[in-house]
């Protein structure tokens, strides 16, 4: 049973921030995933939309797999001047990489932070985190329910792309009859899901594909608590001719083995020791 926030007074709270501030960043975590890059997306595209300046910040570039499908342009950290905003919106796993500007963030600037993930210490102006959503794209999706936003169909497609990466496309066990009513809702105001599914799931490199084989490979299940668990070393992208972009979907691929519940991968990147 899924018991989820209202977010009544932070909805409210968020759209009077946005209504009377004239530029906004938004912030997507390191190594970007779909539900980062979508809920900031969809965020920017409203913005933009009431004539005001709003910017997408990450520390990674967009994967390639959704370059032709979400028309995003991410800016570094480094190469903006942070300050010259009025308020910062961070989206998702909030604690990679939102915390390296932190220090660059001055008193009159206002923070939103929008998660799904538990346990998170940072802490912003305003909070919204539930982790009974599947995705942030979901709560956004809220957000803009709640308040009669219109939802273009770039802003659907965006949403659409967070919810059918963090749901597994419909696999994994965080899909609620309200994922399913707002997947129903983005695609009747024009998400191409068809498109998506592909882009983000079904459309591989032999590369991709390699690394998903040698994940399976290493793969072991703790029949006591469903977890599957497997470990990429930097040797196996290596061999591979992979990136860590790839290991993206690993969790998709092993959430579908029968009897797992959830799935747990430790991949080494180059730098760690």
């Amino acid at each position: 049973m899924f018991s989820m926030k209202s977010f009544v007074k932070e909805f409210t709270t968020l759209n009077y921030i946005i209504s009377k501030s004239d530029s906004v960043l938004l912030f997507a975590h390191s190594d970007p995933d779909g539900d980062t890059i979508g809920a900031n997306l969809a965020l920017k595209e409203h913005i933009v939309s009431l004539e005001k300046k709003a910017d997408i910040a990450c520390f990674d570039p967009i994967p390639k797999h959704l370059e032709n499908l979400l028309e995003a342009k991410f800016l570094h950290p480094d190469n903006i001047n942070i300050a010259s905003y009025d308020v910062i919106i961070a989206c998702d796993s909030v604690e990679r990489g939102f915390h390296k500007i932190l220090s660059k963030i001055s008193q009159n600037q206002a923070t939103v932070i929008i998660d799904h993930h538990p346990d998170i210490s940072l802490q912003g102006d305003v909070n919204m985190v539930d982790s009974s959503c599947s995705s942030v794209c979901e709560i956004v999706y809220r957000f803009f329910n709640f308040l009669h936003i219109k939802i273009t169909k770039e802003i659907a497609t965006a949403l659409m792309v967070g919810i059918l990466g963090d749901t597994g496309n419909f696999q994994h066990s965080n899909t609620s009859v309200q994922v399913i009513n707002i997947a129903s809702d983005l695609m009747k105001k024009g998400a191409p899901i068809s498109r998506i599914v592909d882009a983000v799931f079904t459309n591989k490199k032999i590369s991709t594909l390699k690394l998903w084989g040698k994940a399976l490979e290493k793969a072991k299940i703790n029949p006591k608590n469903g977890m599957i668990a497997t470990v990429l070393t930097r040797e196996d992208i290596r061999d591979c001719e992979a990136s860590t972009e790839d290991i993206a979907q690993v969790a998709s691929i092993l959430n579908t083995v029968p009897g797992t519940k959830f799935s747990l991968i430790l991949s080494q990147r180059e730098g760690d020791n």
